[in-house]
């Protein structure tokens, strides 16, 4: 693993007339230093409905300005369901990642919707109609396609999936990191799934015994391609870690290397050049190095740990605090207010660890949404809404008392 230093940026945050605070970035191997834009502040979630979405049949939650959501039920009530529902509007397929028809509830008619409107009264929807299999949007009762809506609502969560994120397999980690990259640069997403497209035409192609010129052009794509997405994972360990004042994302891989120490067009050269001596199957399968054999590593600089080999709510804490430096890093760089959701948010979490936890989500400049069996366990967030769910339905909403951050 390269060390994690290797990751810190040279940025400072400077102050634009209006008292706009922007972040002049240098991570980027290949662009000169500039300003990011700042665009309108985009408002966070006012109210809510779910209509035949998993268990709910209709369940409306009206949030009235307050940023922390607390929502809780025993297992099965249907908690996580309004987080999922909520993980819909940034045009995603939502933390769970399930197929759409899934989602309609069982013994409806098929279809679903979910509803929200924002604080600056516009609304937005993600539905099912019945007998479809896709999911639709609108924006302001218009059609609109799904990725549009992330340039509504700025949304990012951990489920008790990623809970173990450090301790699986370097694909599940590549994923996550990859989707947390493609939040500032879309088109990241689009690159790896274009990779895998050109891995498999290789393998194909160097079966079939095709001439070193098709292979030329397949791997001068791969080439090009392969140092994009290396060098949109730097750009973004690189962002996060400004603000990850814990700890420190870093990626290791091959291509990576070659970013790292070269410009993109001999990046690009050598690793062509590493392909072009690399066309050879082991048992029909090609076996190449590249970013898709990466991996991202987290450092615990409090601990002085990799993360890997601390606790396991250690391994949850260090991974909300990237979460939190990962939403620092969204309102910074576009002004928005994002939207953090957090399935079982205090699993593992010691007393101490979960007073934190409470802290930094109320001086986050984000809409928190957080669920949990036991309500008596979020007792001291602060500024905070608690919803209950049982079987499906919203049956309590109560505003606690607010109180200064």
């Amino acid at each position: 693993m390269l060390k994690y230093d290797s990751f810190l940026p040279n940025m400072v945050l400077r102050e634009r007339p209006g008292g706009r605070v922007v972040m002049q970035r240098t991570a980027n191997p290949w662009m000169p230093v500039r300003f990011r834009p700042w665009p309108p502040l985009l408002k966070m979630i006012n109210q809510i409905t779910l209509t035949n979405f998993r268990n709910h049949v209709c369940s409306r939650i009206k949030i009235d300005g307050v940023k922390n959501i607390i929502i809780t039920g025993l297992n099965g009530a249907g908690k996580t369901a309004v987080l999922e529902a909520v993980s819909l509007l940034s045009g995603e397929r939502g933390l769970r990642g399930a197929d759409i028809p899934t989602l309609a509830r069982f013994g409806g008619d098929g279809g679903f919707s979910v509803f929200a409107t924002l604080g600056d009264e516009s609304d937005i929807s993600v539905f099912l109609n019945p007998g479809d299999t896709n999911r639709r949007a609108k924006i302001d009762n218009d059609n609109a396609v799904l990725s549009d809506l992330a340039k509504k609502l700025r949304i990012v969560w951990l489920t008790p999936k990623e809970d173990r994120i450090f301790m699986e397999a370097a694909a599940d980690r590549r994923a996550f990191f990859d989707r947390l990259a493609a939040s500032f640069e879309p088109a990241h997403i689009g690159r790896i799934a274009r990779l895998n497209k050109l891995m498999s035409e290789r393998a194909g192609a160097i079966k079939s015994g095709a001439d070193s010129n098709w292979l030329d052009a397949i791997d001068k794509q791969i080439a090009a391609t392969s140092v994009s997405v290396a060098a949109g994972r730097i750009r973004y360990a690189s962002e996060v870690n400004y603000f990850f004042e814990n700890g420190a994302v870093s990626v290791d891989g091959n291509v990576e290397r070659l970013v790292l120490e070269n410009t993109a067009a001999k990046a690009e050269n050598k690793y062509f050049e590493y392909l072009q001596n690399n066309r050879e199957l082991t048992g029909d399968k090609m076996v190449i190095d590249g970013v898709h054999k990466s991996d991202f590593g987290v450092f615990n600089k409090k601990l002085n740990l990799p993360a890997q080999i601390t606790s396991t709510g250690q391994q949850k804490s260090i991974l909300i605090d990237l979460i939190l430096a990962h939403a620092k890093l969204i309102h910074i760089k576009t002004g928005a207010n994002p939207i953090i959701l957090l399935d079982e948010a205090a699993a593992h979490l010691d007393k101490d660890a979960r007073t934190k936890l409470f802290q930094d989500l109320n001086e986050a400049d984000a809409q928190v949404w957080a669920t949990g069996i036991d309500s008596e366990t979020f007792k001291d967030v602060p500024n905070a809404l608690f919803v209950t769910c049982v079987d499906g339905t919203i049956s309590n909403i109560v505003i606690a008392e607010k109180q200064d951050a």
